[in-house]
């Protein structure tokens, strides 16, 4: 892996929606990369909530505030993505112990799909270790307020994705 390569790191992820806890592990990467990218993966398989467009433009919208921060959507294998864009290191989230047996596998797929990039696991916050999408789009689904982990204009747009004042 050459260096400048290194100065890259990508985090993929569905974030359907993008939370407070995916913004804070943003921040921490960016003190530490060059250029972090933010992958928003379209999934298909998951059925995420909101259409991959939206996804990608809310990532944008809560994470304007960091120069060195790109948000570009991905329809492909992670593998192909983190060589189009040029990543030498994938960023993961750990919130907690319950999540690394998940990233523990994801983690060793991408060293035989692709040995010349390291998976590095950054973790949240602790006001933020509890927050996650699923969590929050079931919250918003149910007319709850989301707006203490979520961006602003994430939680207006899950709030008129199930027509909630």
């Amino acid at each position: 892996m050459t260096l400048a390569r290194n100065r890259v790191a990508l985090y993929p992820g569905t974030f359907d929606p993008i939370t407070n806890g995916h913004i804070d592990l943003v921040a921490r990467a960016s003190s530490l990369f060059d250029r972090v990218i933010v992958g928003v993966a379209e999934s298909p398989g998951k059925g995420p909530a909101l259409p991959l467009a939206e996804r990608v433009e809310l990532a944008r919208l809560a994470l304007s505030e960091f120069g060195n921060v790109e948000v570009a959507g991905f329809n492909s294998l992670l593998a192909h993505f983190v060589h189009e864009v040029g990543a030498g290191v994938l960023l993961r989230g750990l919130r907690a112990v319950s999540d690394f047996e998940y990233e523990f596998q994801l983690a060793s797929m991408n060293r035989h799909l692709i040995p010349d990039v390291e998976t590095l696991f950054l973790t949240p916050a602790e006001q933020h270790s509890f927050i996650s999408s699923s969590l929050v789009r079931e919250v918003a689904r149910l007319g709850g307020d989301v707006s203490g982990f979520v961006h602003p204009a994430v939680a207006k747009a899950l709030s008129a994705r199930w027509k909630r004042p």
